[in-house]
């Protein structure tokens, strides 16, 4: 081994390896200093770059997970979101440790990772870098957090990666999802709740996943895994496919799964028709003792086999969708009734809303609401796509258009979405020469991808969503007017999360949906309620998705909010009075009455009563 610099961090390194008393360092970060040592022959003194792939080597390696990155790019896009003001860096990588997918902070930390190469084809394997996040997380298939100087070579001490393992529809490691932040003022425990919210993303990535590799199979999910632990079935009720926790919850090997085992020999479970209609089921274990409730989803050709409603019903059930999302808005109740009344029509929508007020969602839902429900909805950020990428993956290209493209080459996401709906989020950030091309395809309706000899015709809807302000771009130049007009067919505007007058009942679904087990303490409410979520109904979700994670006995308090400060705490008045609104507003929606309202809050009748004579509330109406 080459020379080793006699720092303090290396001493340390080796007296992990030689068994040394005295060593201050978690084991499993020890083992990995010594697998380092021993196993990979590596110097933790060494400095340099990690090895770093071309751009046509990370399309070559990401080829074989497109499926998997397409499942993740959403849940990667609101983690990034959510941990950006933090300072981290958020990367998608394959079992190799390649890094294949990479969210940067904004400002200065984004230059230290460009500076030091943690992006986009950058590769972590331990056995090239030693003990880091990504690498160790993936040696071990275990999620960790690598602190500051619990990193094998002493270059990347300044840097904290907290990474959780990721695996496919049969339980294999498919690689990982890994924050990493250069932010000297964090403890390790503001990256242990970082930690919990990026494992929490891996596991709604892993359920995607599974849910979209047995989409044509009925999947059920297990009693107390929180989605965690599913199988799939087809018709005759013979398992075709279980996930790592349900493999390992029920003993499940391949050479089971390949005989096709009988699903009675595993869980007993309710008629499928009742399924159909709400997805949970009463699910017994193999020797018919009670285990709880589950979900059962039906395959496509199930749901596509429902009875149809009468006539005069379907146009409101084909709206359901749009209605629940709308709420108790007027706004988004008005928008609605303004898209029931354009119905099929093919005229193009624009979603004016702030970042997280749930444009994807509206758009997927007036998708579901249309004739072309069947047909592909395709999606894409074009403030999230570097312009040099933005025409090929729009457009499309042939064999050989460009140096590194696919020998096959690419139909592009508008020919892909022909039938269906596309979906353009923040066009306001589209180039300008994108622009005048779209512009053709709404004109002729047809695509010229990069290098071809004629025209591929399309039939798509457009829906496009922004935050800024276009017709004022358009006077000022930075945005085709024409364009604008173009895409402009009809406008509905989302409201803000704090602008909505439903921000009660909004809260209390999502609570429901992220932490299902928890009930809300009403100081908490009173913060949630007061707070103006500038992140909006993402940061909203982000939110109680982790305080459903920290709460103790089931309850969320203030402590279990991590809302970033927005100019100093709440004052105690602005939490009494917004806890005085939760509680008028609930008794409200319940007509006056107490015991409604509580169940509404998850309070009991008593703390109730408690709280509206503390806060001096008339019960009189």
């Amino acid at each position: 081994m080459a020379n080793l610099a006699a720092s303090n961090h290396v001493a340390r390194v080796l007296s992990a390896a030689n068994h040394l008393a005295g060593v201050e360092t978690e084991s499993r970060i020890a083992t990995s200093w010594r697998r380092c040592l021993v196993n990979h022959k590596l110097d933790p003194a060494r400095r340099g770059p990690p090895q770093t792939l071309t751009e046509a080597e990370v399309r070559h390696v990401a080829e074989p997970m497109e499926e998997l990155i397409q499942v993740a790019l959403p849940e990667l896009e609101d983690l990034a979101r959510v941990l950006r003001d933090s300072g981290y860096c958020v990367n998608l990588a394959d079992p190799n440790a390649t890094m294949l997918v990479s969210r940067l902070p904004e400002g200065d930390y984004a230059r230290m990772f460009l500076e030091w190469k943690i992006y986009t084809g950058s590769n972590f394997a331990e056995t090239f870098e030693g003990t880091n996040g990504l690498g160790t997380a993936l040696a071990e298939q275990q999620p960790i957090i690598v602190h500051r100087d619990e990193h094998f070579r002493e270059q990347w001490g300044m840097f904290t990666c907290a990474v959780s393992p990721l695996f496919d529809h049969a339980g294999r490691l498919a690689g990982a999802v890994n924050i990493t932040s250069c932010r000297t003022d964090l403890g390790r425990g503001a990256h242990e709740l970082a930690l919990a919210v990026t494992t929490e993303t891996t596991r709604q990535i892993e359920r995607a996943f599974f849910r979209r590799h047995y989409r044509t199979s009925w999947v059920a999910t297990l009693p107390g895994s929180d989605g965690r632990g599913m199988l799939a079935y087809d018709d005759d009720r013979r398992v075709i496919g279980a996930c790592r926790n349900a493999r390992a919850a029920l003993g499940l090997t391949d050479a089971l799964l390949a005989d096709g085992i009988d699903l009675a020999r595993l869980i007993q479970l309710d008629d499928h028709a009742g399924a159909i209609a709400d997805g949970s089921v009463a699910l017994r274990r193999a020797d018919g003792s009670p285990w709880g409730r589950g979900h059962v989803a039906p395959p496509v050709r199930a749901r596509s086999q429902r009875p149809l409603p009468v006539p005069r019903k379907r146009g409101a059930e084909r709206f359901a969708g749009l209605h629940k999302l709308a709420g108790q808005d007027p706004v988004l109740i008005k928008g609605v009734k303004r898209l029931m009344t354009v119905g099929n029509l093919d005229l193009p929508i624009l979603l004016h809303g702030e970042t997280g007020a749930g444009k994807d969602v509206f758009a997927r839902a007036i998708h579901a609401a249309s004739n072309r429900a069947r047909n592909n909805y395709v999606a894409l950020n074009c403030a999230a796509m570097p312009e040099s990428l933005i025409d090929a993956e729009l457009f499309g290209y042939e064999a050989g258009a460009f140096t590194g493209a696919r020998r096959e080459g690419s139909k592009g996401l508008i020919v892909q979405a022909s039938g269906g709906t596309l979906f353009l989020d923040e066009i306001g950030d589209m180039p300008l020469a994108l622009q005048t091309r779209l512009l053709r395809v709404l004109e002729n309706r047809e695509v010229w991808p990069l290098g071809a000899l004629k025209p591929v015709p399309v039939d798509i809807r457009l829906i496009s969503a922004t935050h800024r302000d276009l017709a004022r771009m358009a006077d000022d130049g930075t945005f085709r007017a024409d364009l604008y007009y173009r895409l402009r067919g009809m406008e509905v505007r989302l409201p803000a999360l704090r602008e909505r007058a439903d921000k009660l009942e909004v809260i209390a679904q999502i609570a429901h949906e992220e932490a299902p087990n928890c009930r809300i303490a009403p100081e908490a409410w009173a913060q949630l309620m007061a707070y103006p979520f500038p992140g909006n109904m993402r940061q909203l979700r982000h939110v109680l998705r982790l305080a459903g994670c920290t709460a103790e006995d089931g309850v969320i308090t203030e402590a279990d909010l991590d809302l970033p400060p927005l100019g100093g705490r709440l004052a105690e008045a602005d939490h009494a009075a917004a806890e005085r609104a939760v509680i008028i507003e609930a008794l409200r929606a319940n007509g006056g009455r107490v015991t409604a309202a509580a169940k509404v809050l998850k309070l009991s009748r008593a703390t109730l009563y408690r709280r509206i004579k503390a806060l001096k509330i008339g019960l009189d109406g």
